[in-house]
């Protein structure tokens, strides 16, 4: 994916040198969006910790989509384009409601489409189920989700198959 505008929005492809900004916004995403979904304790840990060992390689492999406008960051995404797994999609708080994610998350298909991967899978936190199933995933299962930081997140494994481009 090269640097592409919808609407107001400008995506580009993303990487490892974009970490900071990206973990900056995420930790914001998370403090305000899951403080509903979770408790305080959950979030600030969650919310703290570092970026996972693993998270510079699937950034350099072409698999992080930011959007953009004339503020700056607006949000991003991330596919890990081996597994089909959606890693992250987040928004910066102060511009939800607006169709920023739902657009990453597009770009995030047709990604993966391009790659021929058939189906999408993520871990949703309780606050994004509603937003994932609005945009097509169905609910695989309930889950406690061993996050790294060292909480364990109730969560919902969700799917999606993609629509293939006829070849």
């Amino acid at each position: 994916m090269t640097a592409a505008r919808r609407g107001a929005l400008a995506f580009r492809v993303g990487g490892a040198a974009d970490i900071a900004a990206l973990w900056a916004l995420r930790s914001a995403a998370l403090r305000r969006g899951c403080a509903s979904h979770y408790p305080p304790r959950v979030v600030e840990l969650w919310s703290a910790c570092a970026p996972p060992d693993g998270y510079a390689g699937l950034l350099d492999g072409g698999g992080a989509v930011l959007a953009e406008s004339e503020q700056g960051l607006l949000g991003y995404a991330v596919l890990d384009r081996a597994s089909g797994e959606v890693c992250a999609v987040f928004v910066d708080p102060d511009c939800g409601g607006r169709g920023v994610g739902k657009a990453l998350l597009q770009a995030l298909c047709e990604l993966a489409c391009a790659d021929g991967i058939a189906r999408l899978y993520l871990y949703a936190s309780l606050n994004a189920v509603d937003f994932y199933r609005a945009a097509g995933f169905t609910a695989i299962r309930d889950e406690q989700y061993a996050h790294p930081c060292g909480v364990a997140l109730s969560c919902v494994y969700m799917e999606m198959a993609l629509l293939m481009p006829f070849s």
